[in-house]
């Protein structure tokens, strides 16, 4: 098998010598494509062949006609002194068209035998040309609807290749915002921890608590958070003593307990939110 790029070279110079001056229509070059043009290609060569086959021998059996007419010319002038040129204008334009048939359907002689035979032949290739051209005429059809096909589908697909291009466009200006957001933000972040750290060396020279520092009052912030989570259930026990039916004393007792607890629970509060403020 011949390779795709010689079957390439062979159809676009084939297209060439088809169409010759005028433009050559678009098509899209893949291998099934290649491969129709290069068969109708085959096609038309060998078919151009054979027309060339068939004139030469349509030469060669004129220049015989010719030749055996002449020989016919000279023995009737022999033999009877009889010559064309003795016939009136009517005898010599049958004469001719009598000629012209029988050399064009390639008869033996000029006789009805022969002639009846050759209109037959003629007609029945007729019919198979026409019948042949049909054919590639469908064939033709059909090669221009998959080109059309394949042109809309190529230009669908240009589209799609033009949107994702697009979009892709816009989440790369997207990603690269957001980069450029997220390197802000690191730069103020960095900015931000070096200006506590900074705060926090000066307040600590100047004899600042050190509870009180960012990440001290932080964690009393959670200490705190704890704290007031574990206040709910003694809140809880202490509404449980009030359901309870009195023994009065014992449950005065237990009741100023509760509140003692409660007081010095809201006093830490109180003094760690203060603490926190400051």
């Amino acid at each position: 098998m011949e390779p795709l790029e010689e079957r390439e070279t062979q159809v676009a110079a084939w297209l060439k010598k088809i169409f010759g001056d005028h433009p050559i229509p678009q098509y899209e070059v893949n291998p099934r494509t290649t491969e129709i043009l290069h068969h109708l290609s085959e096609r038309n060569r060998v078919r151009d062949r054979d027309v060339y086959l068939v004139v030469e021998d349509l030469k060669q059996k004129a220049s015989e006609y010719e030749s055996e007419a002449k020989y016919l010319q000279d023995l009737l002038m022999e033999s009877v002194n009889f010559s064309p040129a003795n016939l009136s204008s009517t005898g010599s334009r049958y004469l001719n068209a009598l000629v012209d048939s029988s050399v064009a359907l390639e008869t033996k002689d000029t006789s009805l035998a022969s002639f009846i035979p050759a209109v037959n032949d003629l007609t029945s290739n007729l019919f198979r040309t026409k019948s042949k051209s049909e054919e590639i005429k469908i064939e033709l059809e059909k090669l221009e609807k998959n080109l059309t096909a394949t042109l809309v589908l190529e230009k669908c697909l240009q589209e799609d290749v033009k949107k994702a291009e697009l979009h892709q466009s816009i989440e790369r200006a997207k990603v690269d915002n957001r980069r450029q957001n997220m390197d802000f933000l690191k730069a103020k972040s960095e900015e931000f921890r070096f200006g506590i750290k900074a705060a926090e060396e000066q307040l600590s020279a100047r004899g600042m608590d050190a509870s009180l520092s960012h990440q001290s009052l932080v964690a009393l912030s959670e200490k705190l958070a704890r704290l007031k989570q574990q206040t709910i259930p003694l809140k809880k026990k202490l509404e449980s003593y009030l359901d309870l039916m009195p023994n009065p004393s014992l449950a005065r007792v237990k009741i100023e307990e509760a509140k003692r607890e409660l007081d010095s629970i809201e006093a830490e509060l109180t003094r760690r939110v203060d603490m926190m403020e400051l």
